[in-house]
């Protein structure tokens, strides 16, 4: 996915274009307009607009057939089997960003995730480290910006990326530069393997939210609204959840300690 490194410059090139085309705020003397505005905090709005129309455009004619093909051809065992190989894969990155979150539980799962499932489980083919105690979880470079207090900008929608802001268009290239198979390897063959791992990640993600993003397409009268609503809602949860979460995983076969017994008589 070397190509890929490329895609903040695309963003940041969408940005320069957007300064021209700003969502004119509306005057000081309304209130409730000037609350609205900033709740939305949308203020390149009509080059979003644009970019948007075009990656529904791209997902209609092209990723969209891909996900229902996908899902129709390839029995879910199988997508199932390799969605657990693309998620092994990233395992170097979340356990970067795990580490830089101050979440040493969380890393150590990631770890132990990777070791097991990358033995055991073949290569990431069988998620064995679920069974076994340690689950799953996804993070990335914008959520550990979030938890070092950075803000996360004005909405974006960007072409590829679709809905984001400039703290998580600039960890996902940071992402990318942790990631190792940026760097292992070079030739036709890794080449090959990239663009393959990153077709078919689309692919998997996509096929994902097949249904849902039917409906909101189909019943959403601004579905760009929809979709920005709900984008800043998921990415706000994602990043509370972190916060919130100082697990102390235990491996399901290791035995837990009894509950302690209170000693104190009842009262007379």
């Amino acid at each position: 996915m070397r190509w890929l490194k490329f895609l903040p410059i695309a963003g940041a090139i969408s940005i320069a274009l957007g300064l021209g085309a700003c969502a004119t705020a509306p005057n000081a003397s309304d209130a409730g307009a000037i609350a609205d505005y900033r709740e939305t905090n949308d203020p390149l709005e009509p080059t979003n607009r644009v970019f948007y129309a075009i990656n529904n455009g791209l997902d209609t004619v092209l990723l969209r057939p891909l996900a229902v093909a996908y899902r129709y051809a390839v029995p879910q065992v199988i997508r199932t089997h390799a969605h657990d190989v693309l998620a092994n894969l990233d395992s170097p990155v979340l356990l970067a960003n795990d580490m830089m979150q101050g979440k040493p539980r969380r890393a150590g799962d990631t770890l132990m995730r990777f070791l097991v499932n990358s033995t055991v489980g073949v290569a990431g083919i069988f998620d064995v480290a679920t069974d076994l105690g340690w689950p799953a979880h996804d993070t990335d470079f914008g959520v550990t910006l979030a938890l070092w207090g950075l803000p996360s900008g004005p909405f974006l929608f960007l072409p590829v990326l679709g809905p984001t802001n400039p703290r998580d268009a600039t960890g996902f290239g940071v992402d990318i530069a942790l990631d190792p198979l940026t760097y292992v390897g070079k030739g036709t063959v890794v080449t090959a393997l990239d663009y393959t791992r990153f077709g078919l990640s689309a692919i998997d993600q996509r096929a994902a939210v097949l249904d849902e993003l039917d409906r909101i397409k189909e019943g959403a009268l601004d579905p760009y609204a929809t979709f920005r609503s709900l984008a800043r809602q998921h990415r706000e949860s994602e990043i509370q959840d972190t916060r919130d979460d100082d697990r102390a995983t235990v491996p399901a076969w290791f035995a837990r300690p009894a509950p302690a017994t209170s000693t104190r008589t009842a009262p007379r």
